[in-house]
């Protein structure tokens, strides 16, 4: 059996399409909170990068897999969201994500102290 993901993909986003282009302040709405998503994921990832320190050999590692972890969130994004509607929003929101993902693990290491 043979898992397609373009189906699985339209059948989770098409009432968000339908809904976002219903009238253009859906769609704004849909922008901006992927917008703030965005700025608020970088920041958070920006301070826990800073709150682990400067590179040396024991947050080199943490640093590595923490793009690691990033990396993982685009590969499952690029799987999961659709290419042929609104991929300019969906590459928003993989962004977002992935910096969300990589600011998860560098808090979760660093509450662990790392």
């Amino acid at each position: 059996m043979q898992i397609n993901f373009s189906d699985i993909s339209n059948a989770i986003f098409y009432p968000l399409k339908s809904w976002a282009e219903h009238s253009t302040g859906n769609w704004n709405l849909l922008i901006g909170f992927g917008f703030l998503l965005l700025m608020s994921s970088a920041i958070f990832a920006y301070v826990f990068y800073k709150k682990i320190g400067k590179e040396d050999e024991r947050t080199n590692s943490i640093f590595l897999k923490s793009s690691y972890c990033m990396l993982w969130a685009i590969i499952l994004c690029d799987l999961i969201f659709p290419k042929d509607y609104m991929w300019t929003i969906f590459f928003l929101f993989k962004y977002a994500l992935t910096f969300l993902a990589g600011g998860i693990y560098l808090a979760l290491q660093y509450k662990k102290g790392f």
